[in-house]
């Protein structure tokens, strides 16, 4: 998987379970390894980096639903380390409604993606309102 998504063809899309956007990455680095690839983690961790520009992370809550829970960007490489921030969070602060149900939903982290420019050059715009958190008090 890792290689046909380095090989310079945009668009892909991929599942693994995990129990988060960090965790992903591990699992995936494990698979990797596990195939027999004579990489080193390093390596490893570098065709991540360049191959995954986002996870969009399902959770499965305590009411038992399933919800998007992070969509995080994958920023690139610090030293042997992938770097992650987070675009969109799920906001729990509105508690559960009467009948147990979450309420919450995903809130912008502040940040924009680095990935917007690519976008924009095939077409798609995305306000940059998209990305700004909102005061708070507000819902």
């Amino acid at each position: 998987m890792l290689q046909a998504m380095n090989t310079g063809h945009d668009g892909s899309i991929s599942t693994i379970h995990s129990n988060s956007p960090r965790d992903s990455l591990s699992r995936l680095e494990t698979i990797t390894m596990m195939a027999g690839m004579e990489l080193s983690s390093r390596s490893v961790r570098e065709q991540i980096s360049s191959a995954i520009q986002l996870v969009v992370h399902q959770s499965r809550l305590k009411d038992g639903s399933r919800r998007i829970t992070h969509v995080t960007e994958i920023a690139g490489m610090e030293s042997d380390v992938i770097t992650l921030q987070d675009i969109f969070v799920f906001d729990f602060s509105a508690g559960v409604d009467e009948d147990g149900k979450f309420k919450g939903r995903l809130k912008a982290t502040g940040l924009r993606p680095k990935f917007l420019d690519k976008l924009a050059e095939r077409g798609v715009y995305l306000d940059a309102e998209t990305f700004a958190m909102e005061p708070k008090g507000e819902a």
